[in-house]
């Protein structure tokens, strides 16, 4: 049978490689910091090059504290739990964390995930029915997607970050009337009984922050949840890091944040839904990941504890990485770089003013990876076409010097590639 099969998987591999969209891995030797020891391409002498591409937002995947928090929990509660959260999987550390992540976010009650993919994979199909309707951003992430096509309401997709498209979407939901969207007109409207808006609070491809303050406004007139996916806003955006619910003051106006302790917040795994107390005892009685993953590792759960402790501290590293955005951003436009404005560490260095945007941007990242900074170079499928980008993004930890390399690689390549 696998004879007969692997031609085509071969030949869709083909495909991927001509048309430039093939992902290599690196391989990195060193723990995640600033500057990491990698080998590329596999079977070369291992190099140092500056990580400008991690999700390392505070530089806390390898603070001393946080590793020391994990050590502690290796010898007092050992290396895993073997088993679901309601069978033998729950222990003072998850409940301590969930706990500390209620009061961090002003909600009720958080639940633990695997992963912050698994939240959302868990949440719509628990949450809603076919009598209920879920209005989703067009740019949503990945996880929002593939958890919606999970559940049986009806979806409704607005235009990316167009709050006038929002209304007139959530008008639709709430009257029924996208039953006259196919042929004839003999259907009556059917309301949903329940409506869920779900975005992105920072939008991971273009560093854009969702309007979560006219989304709560909109969610209120039309009587509907309001759920916000900030896995790239917890730990840096807002006042004290509490994300873009904080930033845009909603912070206790917002129903549902999921989020994950694998991107600012320690950067291993584990995600988490924060809300409503209902909510969250619905999701641990009935939401598929939760009751058929194994919990999270206490080493985790510990390390989650301490980066939320850290972030409570103080302010330091979250105006470290905002000076190193302010500075990289300014930099990289006075060269001339297309940069989709924005204050959020992430930072793409566009590339749609060219035909050949895709091949421009893989042979960009690779030669800067030459001059010892190691960036990705995003294309389609992963961004639309014509879209294509390096994503850069920048770290509390970068130093000054680290930052400057950086922009003086950006410069010498984009002037050989004729890019700036």
């Amino acid at each position: 049978m696998y004879q007969r099969i692997k031609y085509d998987f071969a030949q869709e591999l083909v495909k991927i490689k001509s048309s430039g969209l093939y992902k290599d891995e690196r391989t990195i030797l060193s723990a995640q910091k600033p500057e990491i020891q990698v080998e590329y391409p596999a079977g070369s002498a291992p190099r140092n090059v500056l990580n400008f591409c991690a999700n390392n937002y505070l530089g806390l995947a390898n603070h001393p504290k946080i590793l020391e928090a994990a050590r502690k929990a290796l010898d007092e509660h050992g290396f895993g739990m073997a088993s679901v959260r309601f069978i033998c999987g729950t222990q003072d550390l998850h409940k301590i964390l969930e706990q500390k992540i209620a009061e961090f976010f002003h909600t009720e009650d958080t639940i633990l995930y695997s992963s912050c993919f698994d939240a959302n994979g868990g949440l719509f199909e628990t949450l809603l029915g076919v009598e209920d309707a879920v209005v989703t951003d067009a740019l949503n992430h990945a996880s929002i997607i593939d958890g919606i096509r999970l559940c049986k309401a009806k979806r409704f997709i607005y235009d990316h970050a167009d709050m006038a498209s929002l209304e007139k979407t959530l008008k639709k939901a709430r009257e029924g009337m996208d039953v006259w969207d196919g042929p004839g007109l003999d259907k009556e409207p059917v309301p949903a009984r329940n409506i869920m808006i779900i975005t992105d609070g920072v939008f991971s491809m273009d560093g854009d922050v969702a309007d979560i303050r006219r989304i709560v406004e909109l969610g209120n007139t039309y009587d509907t949840l309001v759920v916000v996916d900030d896995s790239h806003g917890t730990g840096v955006l807002g006042a004290t890091g509490r994300g873009s619910v904080e930033e845009a003051g909603m912070l206790g106006q917002v129903d549902i944040i999921t989020s994950t302790l694998g991107k600012a917040m320690g950067g291993a795994t584990g995600g988490f839904v924060t809300g409503h107390r209902e909510i969250i005892e619905i999701l641990r009685q009935k939401s598929r990941p939760y009751l058929f993953s194994n919990t999270i590792p206490p080493v985790i759960a510990a390390a989650g504890i301490a980066a939320f402790d850290l972030l409570a501290q103080g302010q330091e590293l979250r105006e470290k990485l905002r000076d190193n955005t302010v500075f990289f951003r300014g930099a990289m436009k006075s060269l001339g770089f297309d940069i989709i404005d924005g204050s959020h560490p992430i930072v793409p260095v566009m590339f749609r003013k060219f035909e050949n945007d895709a091949r421009l941007a893989q042979q960009m990242a690779r030669e800067l990876y030459a001059e010892g900074i190691y960036v990705v170079g995003f294309v389609y499928p992963v961004v639309p076409k014509g879209q294509s980008r390096i994503r850069v993004q920048i770290s509390a930890a970068h130093s000054r010097e680290q930052m400057e390399r950086a922009v003086e690689a950006f410069e010498k390549v984009g002037r050989k590639l004729e890019v700036i």
